[in-house]
């Protein structure tokens, strides 16, 4: 997330550490946190308050809370998400998966807590010679009635500026922890069509390096974009399937689900945008190695063709430095200027036949 880290004035959970073992020289891994009453954000001093001031329903007349909490967290220790799982009844197996990350995209639900696991994509300068890769990283959903608990992992997918938009819009997060949920499979969609439309113009570069009239070395390049579209592809593809099985959830909304149709949508555009673009590098790498052929080739011609021409001297001269006791010519007086001439006039014959059949 991009917002602001904040330190709460009092610790949710007191952290258990083994003893002798130094605590990490960070702080809490809770970026940001509220209760949101009907839409409308309520700020506590800490995560702990949050969670008391939704579950006690003392905001309704009823007593009867319709908020929830939206803690998010980035890269959080074993122990501070055991603590917070401990509060939110989050089950081991997907909490496990939330402290190592490295999972494919995927929705599994827990009792009434559902597991979303989306994969976030960002296009970045590494390695020498600022050449862009494809970096990856993890947002973790655990969605419940009364509660989202949103963990990201990686620099990209900051969900600062998502939270920030669906507080301008009190009426959508009055429909719930699914408006949440959508908002953020939402950005992580946008994240792939930015990096999408940044590799395609890679792509374009190289296209017009690789037919263009100057000689250049383009095959690490492509081969470094197919590498790339490889790992956007492990990102976007498998995402399809939970979200299609998220927008036919009892705990989504109506609305919700015309939402989330829409950004299933869009997955499925970058998708296939993704997936022709090895249709769009293997001709290119093609077409490049067909340059290099031919470009060696004409090499291979050039230097023939010089070794053909420098043949003639050699052999003539070689003729001559067999030291023979009877060679006549030797002992004329024109000998040597006639073999110069005859020289001139062989290499002279074969340097224009080259060069008549473009080999010189």
């Amino acid at each position: 997330m991009a917002m602001t880290r904040v330190r709460p004035t009092r610790a949710l959970f007191k952290p258990r550490r083994p003893s002798g073992v130094e605590a990490p020289h960070r702080g809490s891994a809770v970026i940001d946190w509220a209760a949101y009453i009907d839409g409308h954000r309520v700020s506590t001093d800490t995560v702990a308050d949050a969670v008391r001031l939704v579950r006690d329903g003392r905001l309704t007349p009823d007593g009867d809370s319709a908020g929830y909490v939206w803690v998010g967290l980035h890269e959080p220790s074993s122990t501070e998400l055991t603590e917070l799982a401990e509060v939110f009844g989050l089950h081991p197996l997907a909490v496990e998966d939330a402290i190592h990350a490295h999972q494919r995209p995927k929705l599994e639900r827990y009792d009434d807590v559902h597991f979303v696991v989306m994969k976030t994509v960002g296009y970045v300068a590494s390695g020498p010679g600022g050449a862009e890769v494809v970096e990856t990283g993890e947002i973790m959903i655990f969605c419940g009635p009364d509660f989202v608990v949103t963990v990201r992992h990686g620099a990209h997918g900051e969900l600062g500026p998502v939270r920030r938009d669906l507080e301008k819009e009190p009426e959508r997060l009055a429909l719930g922890t699914a408006a949440v949920v959508h908002a953020v499979a939402d950005r992580v969609v946008d994240g792939y069509v930015s990096v999408a439309d940044a590799v395609m113009e890679d792509i374009d570069e190289v296209e017009e390096a690789v037919f263009s009239p100057e000689r250049t070395d383009e095959s690490r390049r492509i081969y470094r974009l197919k590498r790339e579209v490889i790992q956007l592809k492990r990102a976007v593809g498998p995402l399809a399937g939970p979200l299609r099985s998220l927008s036919g959830r009892r705990f989504v909304p109506a609305e919700i689900k015309e939402y989330l149709r829409d950004v299933e949508d869009h997955l499925t555009r970058v998708r296939e945008q993704v997936e022709s673009y090895d249709e769009l590098l293997n001709p290119i790498l093609q077409a490049h190695m067909t340059q290099v052929t031919v470009a060696d080739n004409k090499d291979m011609r050039k230097i023939s063709s010089w070794g053909a021409i420098f043949m003639v001297p050699t052999a003539i001269a070689g003729v001559y430095g067999m030291n023979f006791d009877f060679m006549p010519e030797t002992e004329w007086r024109y000998g040597y200027p006639m073999i110069l001439g005859v020289i001139a006039l062989a290499c002279f014959s074969l340097y224009r036949g080259f060069r008549r059949n473009g080999w010189l």
